[in-house]
């Protein structure tokens, strides 16, 4: 299982971008943003991992 940072998950899914944003605290103030290769833009606040952006969730297993 994934260990998340923190107790409480946001979720948000907008259908006709096809993305979902995961929010680990309220609000989700993050100073940098990380792309990976694979879709993914994790959001930090600092060291601090404050949210997730999963493009083309739909397709994703």
């Amino acid at each position: 299982m994934l260990k998340l940072p923190t107790q409480h998950v946001w979720l948000d899914y907008d259908k006709e971008a096809d993305v979902l944003y995961m929010s680990f605290r309220k609000p989700q103030r993050a100073t940098t943003t990380i792309e990976t290769d694979d879709d993914i833009l994790i959001r930090k606040d600092g060291k601090n991992i404050v949210g997730l952006t999963i493009l083309n969730a739909s397709t994703r297993q």
